[in-house]
């Protein structure tokens, strides 16, 4: 053989058990000392940046032609271009297919190959997957390069942590940790000599997708574990997006739940029970609000309300409200005052100066027999005496929805409750869904005591009867309620008074002691 084929052909030689293929760029005389490779249909790897490749010196090789098909200017494989030569080299080496195989029209994917060799022995095919798809190759001799390498349509990395360039076990590792902090995203293959499993095992370990021995490695298997490692990757983050869902709505879950309020009763002979049903989708809280606390006076304080519309901000609003209504109520405030007051805190705290909201605030007395009503823009509170038919509470004297007027006035009415009652707060989300069905009209609140006298009949009372009635409101409507609802109920039995009498000889009796 006295000179090298033309830039159709190849040499490939063996070193040890790996097949090298170097494409040739023009003929040379064979006794050239070296051949600089610039490669077609492979892409060789090595140099360090700012340098050409090294030299690879040719030894003697044995070449073999394979019979091949019409020929054309354009991909290996296909028709008019001739197929590349087996090729084997050295007694009793096997022989292997150095052409690409046929590229199939599809949806590429990209590889960039990261490997630090000057000697340029390393070689990676033009492949195809088992999708037919093309398998784009990018090279980069050191990790600045990859760096700029790494774009969007970058789908896999492969790393080669070749023992020549390392010098610890430590330092093997350190340009995957480097690729893996560059590429969060892309799926990452190391390439580790044959014989060291544990280097293996720790790039693995160490977030890499796959490995592959260095020495084993060929055209079908390189494309396979490219199109196993981005389907890995993948499913890995897909998994890792929906733990962060769920970790984010557990946190979610846990603020609601927190915002909720808890009443402060103690001390008190009435029974409470509460209801609440955000109109969002998988919410806990609302816009409609509500709150009770017992000052230290023995006054019951009760209050519910609704945020126009049933977003994250309204809800965020009827929580500051809620607050704020109960640190002034616990400040001693109470009717006009109290409402006045909390207009402010609205006006300050609303997006826009269309945000109002409604309020409906009831103050019971001691004794458990009287009480004062404040309504802003609010439905009428629901009363159930022993004995009587459900009702409505006098609604004439309200006054306008908080941040409707700048200087508007809540008049208090005092009403009479009697010795043994059940009273019924709740939002606009209750009477608002369709008496039978879509299309049908609204419940309002003269089907809402309706429907609560029937409950009442029933037996039904405290959480059995805001969930009855909660229920039924769904089923009336004729599917889910899209408007939030709160419903808050507040009962007294009439064996109270004897309870109450000997407490408070007894509250006496101690004061008088200090």
């Amino acid at each position: 053989m006295t000179g090298c084929p033309t830039t159709s052909r190849r040499a490939a030689y063996a070193i040890g058990s790996s097949l090298i293929s170097i494409p040739l760029g023009r003929r040379r005389p064979l006794g050239s000392p070296s051949v600089v490779c610039r490669p077609t249909r492979h892409r060789a790897l090595g140099g360090r940046e700012g340098t050409e490749p090294m030299p690879v010196p040719v030894p003697r090789q044995r070449v073999s032609t394979a019979s091949g098909g019409p020929s054309s200017a354009g991909t290996p494989g296909t028709p008019g271009t001739p197929s590349a030569p087996d090729v084997s080299s050295g007694p009793g080496a096997p022989g292997r297919a150095a052409h690409a195989p046929a590229v199939v029209g599809g949806a590429d994917l990209v590889l960039l190959v990261i490997e630090d060799d000057p000697a340029g022995t390393f070689t990676v095919p033009e492949l195809v997957d088992a999708s037919g798809n093309r398998v784009r190759i990018r090279t980069a001799r050191n990790l600045t390069e990859a760096e700029r390498l790494l774009t969007d349509d970058v789908h896999c990395v492969l790393v080669d942590l070749a023992p020549a360039s390392c010098r610890t076990d430590d330092d093997r590792l350190a340009p995957l940790h480097h690729v893996l902090r560059l590429a969060p995203r892309h799926a990452v293959l190391a390439l580790t000599p044959s014989g060291d499993a544990g280097l293996a095992a720790d790039a693995v370990r160490a977030g890499a997708q796959d490995h592959l021995c260095r020495e084993e490695l060929d055209g079908p298997l390189l494309s396979r574990a490219i199109r196993y490692a981005v389907e890995r990757k993948r499913a890995d983050s897909a998994q890792v997006k929906l733990a962060e869902s769920r970790l984010r709505a557990q946190e979610n879950a846990r603020l609601e739940r927190g915002l909720l309020p808890t009443p402060l009763l103690q001390g008190s002979d009435l029974r409470f029970a509460a209801r609440y049903r955000p109109g969002r989708s998988r919410a806990l809280l609302g816009g409609d609000f509500y709150d009770t606390v017992r000052t230290p006076d023995g006054t019951v304080h009760a209050m519910i309300g609704d945020v126009c519309g049933h977003g994250p901000d309204e809800a965020a609003l009827g929580v500051e409200l809620r607050i704020a209504w109960r640190a002034l109520t616990l400040a001693g405030l109470c009717g006009d005052e109290l409402l006045s007051t909390l207009q402010q805190v609205l006006e300050h705290e609303r997006d826009n100066e269309e945000i109002f909201a409604t309020l409906c605030t009831v103050d019971i007395a001691p004794d458990g027999r009287r009480a004062g009503l404040c309504l802003a823009g609010h439905p009428s509170p629901l009363i159930a005496r022993q004995g009587a038919a459900a009702r409505l509470l006098p609604y004439e004297d309200g006054g306008p929805a908080l941040g409707l007027l700048p200087r508007a006035r809540w008049p208090r009415r005092q009403v009479e409750l009697g010795g043994s009652w059940s009273l019924m707060m709740y939002t606009d989300g209750l009477i608002e869904g369709r008496s039978a069905g879509p299309g049908s009209p609204r419940l309002g609140q003269d089907g809402m005591v309706e429907m609560i006298n029937r409950q009442l009949a029933r037996g039904l009372g405290g959480e059995e009867l805001l969930e009855a009635a909660v229920a039924e409101v769904r089923e009336l409507n004729g599917g889910e309620l899209t408007d939030d609802v709160a419903v808050l109920l507040l009962a007294r039995e009439r064996s109270a008074d004897r309870v109450t009498r000997p407490d408070r000889a007894a509250g006496r009796r101690a004061s008088r002691r200090r």
